[in-house]
């Protein structure tokens, strides 16, 4: 409930007093020189050693306890030569490969010579003999494939191992035939991602926003050096922790998109309060240490919840998973402490001459109207920035010129005042609209046929598909564990998986089954009819695992097993789906927690939690539409329909839930600040509305822009991630903030503050926005 009148004069009454975030950003404003000096020598420390001993990325994951990593390891123990990671070389000519058999011959020996090599197996037959059907040689002798088995994943073996396999076919493209490298070869030779475009993009984007904003080419500025340094320093960490442990390919990308953007963001936020509190009369160092105390509370606490968010990721018990969770956390991290403490000592450094070159006339926030009672609404003391006895009115909305009740923002904030109901219910119809597809949302795996056809993975699946069929580009193994099976049990058994394996549903050919040397094991290639991100042969894969195979060892004591890459891929699919909800319910249970620990209000919490899940809905509704359904996919470089990656939903949705608390507390804190002030919830609400629609605009559009610009990377997952995000972000801040939270707030009224007396005793006090203290030195 209200604050009664004798509480908000002991408020006004008493001294605010100096925390730590005021100490340090008001040092570092004073002491510019030895804090920026000291962040470009842990720039270059920390560059130079990334460079010296710094790790590099892969995708090379196991996945203990599934069915295809036990699998591996059967087949590993007992026949060395079949197990392994396998990849394919494929090649094609207009002219029968047969003519080409010295060279292919010459190209095999090559490469089982390699290190890393378990066997490489020649596609064609001995001279003479014709090639068996359902072999490695097409029915037309014009495309053929080696198998390659490897000892580890080929894909973290390096470019300096990618030059020995291109020596090893040499002959063959001397000779004119086309070799292309597919599965985890194929990776390898993949071009090294090159993300500049997407970040220039992202900038440019950034500056013209920043501009428009601010209105101040130094104000732009700032905050996009602030955000590079500290996206560069962690990026510059996270190889050093790829030293110790691997990290995804796509973990460096992600990491500087998040990085990029909470940076701009929580820079933004800063720099506003500060330029509106020099404005106000404050001194630069005063007026940073204020903006630090104030906003970069704010900052703080959201920074913290985006890491806590990530973190979640780790109750997926996938080490994947954390791992790209950590990647993210390490440039949030950096993110939050360079706008702490670089940012302030660059506005101290640039001082009062922050303005010095403009596009149009700068602005700090924005105008906001009178409470109703002639004091402006600043945090509830009716103070300035400037005299010591409040909090100041550069986030509030008010300036020194006075209020202004005119404005675009606050006439819109009357209306949703007003109708509530209309602005809550169009807002929900929005988001029910956009996650319509949701329910037809297939995981998957994306395979390397949406890969761009200058990828040679991209033409080796192509023409495996041509020639082979689309699945001969994920084959499955199958193995058998019979080394408890008593010898003379044995022929009947593998004579019963033969059979079994005929005739199966959803395959295009089966191999006949070979023995391992030792006789312990059974194992066969089975071929999918349809490509390996097809739901069909993911159907397959449990098929045979949970259904054939068990059938055909029935009342035997052999082990039954389905593995390879796709179907690895799968398990992984399976894993991932059973560990989608208790992601959710601990990500959403730590965004119910920080709202209600820091505004110390159930039904805020409550509404805070509930509303990110409708908007999260509908930004996966709008993946599933435009990868799934392809509405739009070939424009952004996608080739065909693909499945979504199964990891992405799970990496959103805490990456979004977290993002999303930089509004949330942006906005209910002013709520908060203007209802403990006059008691009038529905002004409240108003008066929060339009203070800060502008700066989150600015804020969001800034975030979309980085996001969005990543839909230009060559990788699909990447582009899905970038869009996800961006539509994610743009949803929240528009539909969202501007629609759901404000109709919300505004139908709850009053009893949106109400804490039990039992919760609040056990409650900590949060002081989000540092409201207790001011810009004014007084002692």
């Amino acid at each position: 409930m209200a604050s009664s009148a004798s509480d908000r004069s002991e408020r006004r009454a008493a001294a605010p007093r100096r925390g730590l975030l005021w100490r340090v950003g008001g040092w570092c404003a004073r002491h510019p020189v030895v804090v920026i000096v000291g962040w470009l020598l842990v720039l270059a420390g920390v560059q130079v050693a990334d460079r010296t001993v710094g790790g590099t990325y892969s995708d090379d994951f196991s996945l203990p306890g599934t069915q295809a990593q036990d699998g591996r390891d059967v087949l590993q123990a007992h026949e060395p030569a079949a197990g392994g990671t396998s990849a394919q070389v494929v090649l094609h000519d207009d002219q029968p490969l047969t003519a080409f058999q010295a060279q292919v011959d010459q190209a095999v020996t090559s490469l089982q010579h390699l290190p890393h090599v378990l066997s490489a197996q020649d596609p064609l037959p001995p001279p003479g003999q014709s090639a068996p059907p359902g072999g490695a040689l097409s029915s037309d002798g014009r495309t053929a494939y080696i198998t390659v088995r490897f000892d580890e994943n080929p894909s973290t073996l390096g470019t300096g191992y990618l030059s020995r396999v291109d020596a090893a076919v040499a002959p063959l493209r001397q000779a004119g035939v086309q070799v292309e490298y597919g599965g985890p070869l194929g990776e390898l030779a993949r071009p090294a991602p090159d993300d500049r475009v997407s970040e220039l993009i992202g900038f440019a984007v950034a500056v013209l926003v920043l501009l428009a904003g601010f209105g101040s080419v130094v104000a732009a500025g700032l905050p996009l050096v602030s955000a590079l340094v500290a996206v560069v320093v962690g990026l510059g960490l996270l190889g050093l922790l790829a030293a110790l442990t691997t990290f995804a390919t796509v973990a460096p990308t992600l990491a500087t998109m998040i990085g990029l953007g909470v940076g701009i963001d929580y820079a933004l936020f800063l720099l506003t309060r500060h330029r509106q509190n020099l404005m106000d009369g404050a001194d630069p160092p005063t007026a940073a240490g204020h903006a630090v105390a104030t906003s970069g509370r704010a900052v703080l606490i959201s920074g913290c919840t985006v890491v806590i968010a990530l973190a979640g990721l780790s109750v997926s018990g996938i080490g994947f998973m954390a791992k790209l969770g950590l990647a993210a956390g390490v440039t949030v991290v950096t993110a939050v402490c360079g706008a702490l403490t670089l940012l302030p000592a660059t506005m101290g450094l640039i001082g009062r001459r922050m303005d010095r070159f403009t596009v149009r006339t700068p602005v700090a926030e924005g105008t906001s109207a009178k409470d109703g009672t002639g004091a402006s609404a600043r945090d509830g003391t009716g103070a300035s920035a400037a005299d010591g006895t409040g909090a100041s009115s550069a986030e509030d909305g008010t300036s020194s010129d006075g209020p202004s009740a005119d404005g675009v923002w606050h006439r819109y904030a009357r209306r949703v005042e007003h109708r509530p109901w209309w602005y809550l219910a169009a807002g929900l119809a929005t988001v029910v609209i956009l996650a319509v597809p949701l329910p037809s949302i297939q995981l998957g795996h994306i395979g390397d046929g949406a890969d761009p056809t200058s990828f040679t993975d991209r033409r080796a699946f192509d023409l495996m598909s041509a020639a082979f069929g689309p699945g001969s580009n994920g084959p499955l193994t199958v193995v058998v564990d019979q080394s408890a099976v008593p010898a003379a049990n044995r022929p009947a058994l593998a004579s019963s998986v033969q059979q079994a394996l005929t005739g199966v549903p959803n395959t295009a050919s089966t191999a006949p089954l070979q023995t391992s040397g030792d006789g312990a094991v059974l194992f066969t290639t089975v071929v999918p009819a349809q490509a390996p991100q097809d739901r069909a042969t993911t159907d397959l894969v449990g098929h045979l695992a949970d259904t054939v195979l068990p059938d055909a060892v029935a009342g035997t004591a052999a082990a039954t097993y389905v593995t390879g890459t796709t179907a690895a891929q799968v398990d992984f699919l399976d894993l991932v789906a059973s560990r989608l909800l208790p992601i959710i319910a601990v990500v959403v249970g730590l965004a119910f927690l920080i709202i209600l620990v820091v505004f110390r209000a159930p039904l805020v919490a409550l509404k805070a939690a509930v509303l990110n899940l409708v908007s999260i809905a509908a930004s996966y509704g709008v993946l599933v539409a435009v990868f799934q359904w392809g509405w739009g996919g070939p424009t952004l470089g996608v080739s065909g329909k693909v499945p979504i990656e199964s990891y992405v939903p799970m990496m959103m949705f805490a990456i979004v839930f977290g993002l999303s608390m930089d509004y949330e507390v942006f906005l209910l804190s002013r709520v908060h600040e203007r209802w403990r002030a006059t008691g009038d919830s529905r002004g409240a609400v108003a008066h929060a509305l339009e203070t800060t629609a502008r700066v989150i605009g600015c804020a969001a559009l800034i975030m979309v822009s980085v996001f969005a610009a990543f839909i230009v990377s060559d990788n699909v997952v990447i582009k899905m991630m970038g869009l996800g995000l961006a539509v994610s972000v743009l949803i929240d801040a528009t539909v969202v903030r501007l629609l759901m939270v404000p109709a919300a707030m505004t139908l709850l009224g009053g009893s949106a503050w109400w804490t039990p007396r039992w919760l609040d005793r056990i409650l900590p006090h949060i002081d989000a926005e540092g409201n207790n203290a001011s810009p004014a030195d007084r002692s």
